[in-house]
């Protein structure tokens, strides 16, 4: 257990790191030996609990947002979840735009379509059990793929053109959208 406690520290002081660099300079340019400087850890350790910079990011985004995301019940907290994910973005948008700008928009919604993925999956699944259905296969996975794909390029449009009315757009239009395309679009195989 206490290995585990200190692990979660050690990533967490790695990434606060990272996001103190991204505040000033292009995510391309950062390096390994910056982050280890700026919080006074060796490389060993960097290498130890990641990949290389890009994990670090991913691992951030998915401890500060995604993770969080995924222990709201989509379907009856739904604009509860989109508050925080627009509030969220208003409070990292540097970070999410310095990384848009090193993986440019494929890959940046190929991240987050994969967090999405999973989300998603959950809310028709959890859709499926309510009704009593198992929804075809085929039909299920192309669901999962529309909707994470969709999410992912309206968030990527947040926070390159955000603005107080894009904000409440999208938090209306993406919980107006899951709420009431998805119940209908569950049915039986």
């Amino acid at each position: 257990m206490q290995h585990a406690i200190t692990s979660l520290n050690t990533k967490k002081t790695l990434s606060s790191s990272l996001k103190k660099l991204m505040a000033h300079k292009p995510l391309a340019k950062i390096s390994v030996t910056e982050i280890i400087t700026d919080c006074g850890l060796n490389r060993k350790t960097f290498y130890y609990h990641f990949a290389d910079i890009y994990d670090l990011l991913k691992w951030t985004l998915e401890q500060e947002a995604v993770e969080v995301v995924k222990n709201f019940d989509l379907m009856s907290n739904t604009e509860e979840a989109l508050v925080f994910i627009a509030d969220y973005v208003d409070a990292n948008s540097h970070i999410l735009n310095c990384a848009y700008n090193s993986m440019g928009r494929d890959e940046m919604k190929r991240f987050f379509c994969t967090d999405f993925y999973g989300v998603i999956l959950s809310v028709i699944e959890d859709l499926e059990e309510e009704k009593g259905v198992a929804t075809d296969p085929h039909y299920k996975e192309f669901m999962v793929k529309f909707f994470a794909g969709a999410l992912a390029e309206v968030l990527i449009d947040y926070f390159q053109h955000k603005d107080k009315r894009n904000r409440d757009e999208l938090i209306h239009y993406t919980m107006q959208t899951l709420k009431g395309a998805l119940p209908h679009l569950i049915s039986p195989q």
